[in-house]
């Protein structure tokens, strides 16, 4: 099995600032960050889809926004997604590895008043720009529950493949997939 982490890759850049598009930029979230980060993770129809239990406190979310560890130990992460026009911080998407899959998983999440704007769509596009053209990843995974109509639509938009399924957790999900050959096609045809 390929390792995709390519940290040793990406020539020992910092890639805590993320792209930047039209109406977003992304970068490394700060624990200056946490209350905004507070109230996307504690929002129910945010939570709805994860497997995750939804943070404790303000606080809680500082420590993990102070200790996060995967830009030194794989040199990529999930970025703040952040609106241009006011700096507000609305959700997040980028790169995270998954060791027990073996994958460089996309993921992200917005506050629900962003759904349906096209924003994760935007941020997802990016984040596997960077991917692939700035770290150099050979291929790109999203895992998504079956019922999370939205994301599917967000994972085949930005180009992705369905790939079957894994168990997360104890949940089954969908696996999408793209590998690099499939994003620079797309790229060239002006779909990224």
């Amino acid at each position: 099995m390929t390792n995709d982490t390519n940290a040793s890759r990406s020539g020992g850049a910092d890639h805590r600032t993320g792209p930047t598009t039209a109406r977003l930029f992304l970068r490394q979230m700060v624990p200056d960050d946490a209350e905004a980060f507070f109230r996307i993770q504690s929002d129910p129809e945010v939570m709805r889809y994860t497997h995750e239990t939804p943070p404790e406190s303000v606080e809680q979310l500082r420590g993990f926004l102070a200790d996060y560890p995967d830009f030194d130990t794989v040199g990529y992460g999930r970025w703040g997604c952040y609106l241009r026009e006011s700096g507000e911080l609305i959700g997040f998407s980028g790169l995270k590895y998954m060791a027990d899959l073996g994958a460089t998983d996309l993921g992200y999440r917005l506050l629900p008043k962003y759904w349906g704007q096209g924003l994760a769509t935007e941020a997802g596009r990016a984040s596997l720009r960077y991917g692939f053209e700035t770290i150099g990843l050979e291929r790109i995974a999203g895992f998504v529950l079956p019922a999370n109509a939205g994301s599917i639509r967000v994972l085949e938009k930005v180009g992705m493949e369905r790939d079957g399924t894994v168990e997360i957790d104890g949940l089954e999900a969908q696996r999408f997939r793209i590998d690099r050959e499939r994003w620079e096609r797309s790229a060239a045809l002006g779909s990224d």
